[in-house]
């Protein structure tokens, strides 16, 4: 098998189709819910999976977020994106500590291969070169997702952003410490 290459994206490396290959696919069979201001496991069975139009409006807003500053890497597998991660281009919390992860995909195929260890990594030292102390991130409820942030370390945040919380309601609020 060929090896992954990671690459800081740009407009020369990325584009509105650099995503059409990816398999954005995840069976959801249970969701973390707050209930009593406890997290509880659910059975809430889903599938989640992007067809072109998504893939490349994702694409679009990637895009236009590496040319308004935003850091932004991508897994290369044969020239295709597998994986990808960007981070907000803005600091907020009440001592502006927290940078935002906007989004974080590995390609169907390639998961449970460290790509998003990896990426993640290329993030968190992306974050402290720009004197943020916490990455913030509003990660997908799924058992398999919030087993993937915690296992990388991040926690439920200690302050909560209220306009991302609410665009996604049922994603669980975390925080990495840079």
């Amino acid at each position: 098998m060929e090896t992954i290459t990671y690459l800081k994206l740009t407009e020369e490396n990325f584009n509105v189709n650099s995503l059409d290959n990816f398999k954005r696919f995840q069976k959801i069979n249970e969701c973390w819910r707050k209930i009593d201001n406890k997290y509880v496991l659910v059975k809430n069975e889903f599938i989640e999976d992007w067809d072109s139009d998504k893939l490349r409006n994702v694409a679009k807003d990637t895009l236009k977020a590496i040319s308004q500053g935003s850091i932004a890497y991508g897994a290369f597998y044969k020239n295709e994106v597998v994986g990808f991660i960007y981070l907000s281009d803005s600091f907020f919390g009440s001592e502006n500590q927290y940078i935002e992860l906007v989004m974080l995909q590995v390609s169907e195929p390639f998961r449970r291969s460290g790509i998003g260890r990896e990426l993640f990594k290329l993030a968190c030292e992306a974050a402290r070169k720009t004197k943020a102390s916490k990455l913030y991130i509003s990660a997908h409820s799924s058992k398999e997702s919030q087993a993937f942030y915690r296992k990388l370390g991040c926690v439920e945040a200690s302050e909560i952003n209220v306009v991302i919380a609410e665009n996604e309601p049922f994603d669980v609020q975390m925080e990495y410490e840079l």
